[in-house]
């Protein structure tokens, strides 16, 4: 999955939060008012369903759901094969 179509995603399922405001992909959600708790609850069980991917204590820092940039990335670095 190409980090395009990971920002598309996330960008699908924030857009129904975020009505007559096209949030550009750097834009700080937290920031611009739009959001609450349940909304943030939310984004994680998204990243979790959507993407396959476990989001866990270490990851959930504020920076790195601020932004559909920062969102696209930590799931990015998810989705990445391990190292051995």
């Amino acid at each position: 999955m190409s980090i395009d179509d990971i920002k598309g995603s996330i960008r699908t399922f924030v857009s129904r939060f975020f009505r007559g405001h096209d949030l550009g992909d750097g834009e700080d959600m937290f920031a611009s008012g739009y959001v609450n708790s349940m909304f943030a609850m939310q984004l994680v069980q998204f990243v979790e369903s959507d993407f396959g991917v476990a989001v866990e204590n270490d990851d959930l820092e504020l920076d790195n759901f601020r932004s559909i940039d920062a969102l696209a990335a930590l799931v990015e670095r998810k989705l990445a094969p391990q190292a051995a």
